[in-house]
């Protein structure tokens, strides 16, 4: 290298040293300068040095690059052979998650196999139990039955006993007629011997006078025998019942004994047999999502309902049943309609249900499922149709989805809703009002908004304020889809119990005097008894033939009464839903019902245009309330003897309940009036009509206090817009 650097270094010195010659000519030839040759020489000398230095820097960076590029490699060898490991334990990885999926899933179906055999056994167990319990209820019926007719009997004997020793008093006394008319006959007959000849005629009358006399005689001592005979015969049975009225408490007492002992059997196997049903539905929905994971299961609650719900049940429920297939249950959808089964298990394609949503040809007049809806459905049905474990067959489908948020309300309303609840709380200082999607809780002083309660149904159908005002409940609903009861906590505005979830909306809901219990009444036609701390179902009364648009409690808390669009208000027992009386004085739909002071007597409303009063005793009329120009929508019955009603001829009254003369009336609303509620400690009423406004009077005078528009951030043009 460097030799090739010094020939370079020469060539260019006899190059510079050529052209000087060139540039003299031959005439002229140029001198030869040695510095300038020197200089030229030097400086290539040196630019070769500088050349050679850049050389051998690359070369260096060259020989670095390489060693780098060695160890990259050898790095990168390194690389692929972990990663080949890697890629190979990741298999055997996947193997064994795979097998120990498989291990679980069989573990958990042996266990929950093991779990549903405890439990088809405590089932059987407890079937045992009540049909002993059925038995020996038999048996105590039985012998109560015979106690009681053995009491009959011996009532009916004794009757009959002292009856026929009547008849027996009698026939002595008769006897002894008939013997004394027979002494008479003969005394007769011997005066007419006396007498013979002269009375031969007398004589024998006289004869055949005692003859007859005694064949009477003779008929009265065998009638008596006779009579004697039954009583006997009647004494023996008496005394046969008595003996066996004596007994039969003991027997009863023996029996009830028995009952006793068998019910805390019972109930200690339905203890067990909750202790075994939860096991085996904690295991089974273990299992479950293990096979989720794996691609096995498809929950039917949480993937397939909501599709039901939202889309097949508006043509396939109870009213509607289109083809007479109903969908509101998994039995109901199992069990299919007029054309047959729907659903062919492990096989979609060959099922009618999958056929009709895939080909579009369902829901009818209706947007398609969507691809990913038919693909969960499909699943669903070649896995077997199941069903999630803990889930009833016969629940209706909106009660086992996921329950999904409300839409929110809006932020500000464009238009004016009617109001369709209205209620003070306990000390008058709050008055909470219906809203779209929410509660609006205002300051009934000014008017002014104070709080939205969100997340309820569309529309808000009732609310009612807790004895102690710390919880506002709610019905609402939207209509035709799901109806709900909700409990809120007023301070803090948080949801404290979520009640019920109906196939249809909720109208009425009502707290106990004692604010333990709360009711509830909608268009599911049944009425639902909740307890309050921890929002355990007590009872569902259904009794109805049509919505249940009201309920009320009794002041002491022991009775239920109902409105519905039946034409019918009904009395309840609270403890046990019987019912007590029914009340059809109307001949049109309820919407109202309440009970008076001392709980006596009913007050109803609704389409005849009419309250009417009822005893609840024997559910006859006491009077009727007229005077109103439409329907009457609710009734507010007071501790002193007065109530208030809205009506839809847009004016709401206050009548006193006995005599049912008319107080006070509160005019100036210009549509429907829903709803009416009053404070006796702040003197106010409020109003609320179908055009969204609240109006607030003096109960005093019945003086206009206040009025608004129940609607947050509604512009005064849009009211002016909306205003008739």
């Amino acid at each position: 290298m460097r030799s090739a650097m010094f020939c370079s270094r020469i060539v260019l010195a006899l190059s510079v040293f050529c052209s000087s010659v060139l540039v003299y000519g031959e005439d002229q030839p140029a001198p030869v300068n040695p510095e300038e040759l020197k200089k030229v020489i030097e400086s290539a000398t040196a630019k070769e040095a500088e050349l050679q230095k850049t050389i051998d820097s690359n070369e260096a960076k060259v020989q670095g690059l390489s060693e780098q590029l060695k160890a990259i490699q050898e790095q990168l060898k390194g690389l692929q052979q972990q990663v080949t490991e890697a890629e190979a334990n990741l298999k055997s990885q996947e193997q064994n998650l795979a097998q120990v999926k498989s291990q679980k899933e069989e573990a958990l179906s042996k266990i929950s196999e093991e779990a549903e055999a405890r439990k088809t056994a405590a089932e059987a167990n407890l079937q045992s139990k009540r049909d002993s319990i059925k038995d020996l209820n038999t048996q105590l019926r039985t012998v109560q039955t015979a106690l009681l007719q053995s009491k009959n009997d011996l009532e009916a004997s004794q009757t009959a006993l002292k009856t026929e020793q009547e008849a027996v008093v009698k026939q002595k006394a008769e006897q002894e007629k008939l013997a004394q008319m027979a002494v008479a006959a003969q005394k007769a007959l011997q005066e007419a011997d006396v007498a013979a000849k002269a009375a031969a005629e007398k004589a024998m009358q006289a004869a055949e006078a005692a003859k007859a006399a005694q064949a009477q005689v003779d008929a009265a001592q065998k009638q008596l025998m006779e009579a004697e005979t039954k009583v006997a015969a009647r004494e023996v049975t008496i005394a046969e019942t008595q003996k066996a009225i004596e007994a039969a408490p003991a027997q009863q007492e023996k029996i009830e004994a028995q009952l006793n002992e068998m019910k805390g059997i019972a109930n200690q196997v339905e203890t067990e047999l909750a202790a075994v049903t939860a096991e085996y539905v904690d295991k089974r929905k273990q299992l479950e999502s293990v096979l989720t994971e794996s691609g096995k299961f498809v929950s039917f609650s949480e993937s397939i309902a909501p599709i039901f719900a939202k889309r097949c049940l508006a043509c396939h429920d109870t009213k509607t049943a289109k083809g007479r297939y109903n969908m509101e249950t998994f039995a109901a959808i199992l069990k299919g309609g007029e054309s047959g089964a729907a659903i062919e298990h492990g096989d979609a394609d060959s099922s009618n249900l999958y056929v009709m949503v895939e080909s579009g040809s369902m829901p009818e007049d209706d947007d398609p499922l969507s691809a990913e809806q038919l693909a969960v459905i499909k699943k669903w049905i070649d896995l077997g149709a199941p069903l999630d474990a803990g889930v009833n067959d016969r629940a209706q489908l909106i009660t086992i989805m996921p329950k999904q948020p409300h839409p929110a309300p809006p932020e500000a309303y464009r238009a004016p809703l009617p109001v369709t609840a209205l209620t003070f709380n306990p000390d008058g200082t709050q008055l909470a009002s219906s809203g779209y999607h929410e509660l609006l809780l205002w300051n009934s002083a000014d008017g002014s908004l104070l709080n939205r309660l969100t997340n309820v149904a569309e529309r808000v159908y009732d609310l009612e304020y807790s004895p102690d005002g710390t919880l506002l409940a709610v019905a609402a609903g939207t209509p035709g889809q799901m109806g709900e009861v909700k409990i809120f906590d007023v301070a803090t505005g948080e949801l404290k119990a979520d009640l019920v979830t109906s196939i249809d909306s909720i109208f009425s809901v009502k707290f106990s005097p004692s604010g333990d219990r709360i009711a509830c009444g909608g268009a599911d036609r049944a009425i639902r008894i909740f307890n309050v701390a921890d929002g355990k179902l007590l009872a569902t009364i259904e009794d109805h033939a049509d919505w249940v648009m009201d309920v009320a409690w009794s002041p002491d808390g022991t009775k239920l009464a109902s409105a519905s669009r039946d034409k019918t208000s009904k009395v309840f027992e609270a403890a046990t839903g019987n019912s007590l009386v029914t009340f059809n004085g109307h001949g049109q739909p309820l919407f109202a019902v309440g009970f008076n002071a001392d709980g006596t007597q009913i007050i109803s409303g609704g389409g005849d245009k009419q309250v009417r009063v009822w005893n609840v005793a024997d559910g006859k009329e006491v009077r009727k309330i007229g005077g109103f120009g439409n329907d009457v929508f609710q009734l507010e019955i007071h501790p002193d003897g007065q109530f208030y009603s809205a009506s839809a001829d847009k004016v709401a009254r206050l009548h006193n309940f006995n005599d049912g003369k008319e107080l006070k009336t509160f005019t100036g609303h210009s549509d429907w009036v829903y709803c009416v509620t009053s404070n006796a400690g702040t003197k106010r009423v409020a109003t609320g009509s179908y055009d969204g406004e609240i109006r607030i009077w003096n109960l005093e005078d019945g003086a206009l206090v206040s009025q608004f528009v129940a609607a947050p951030g509604l512009t005064a043009e849009a009211i002016k817009t909306a205003s008739p």
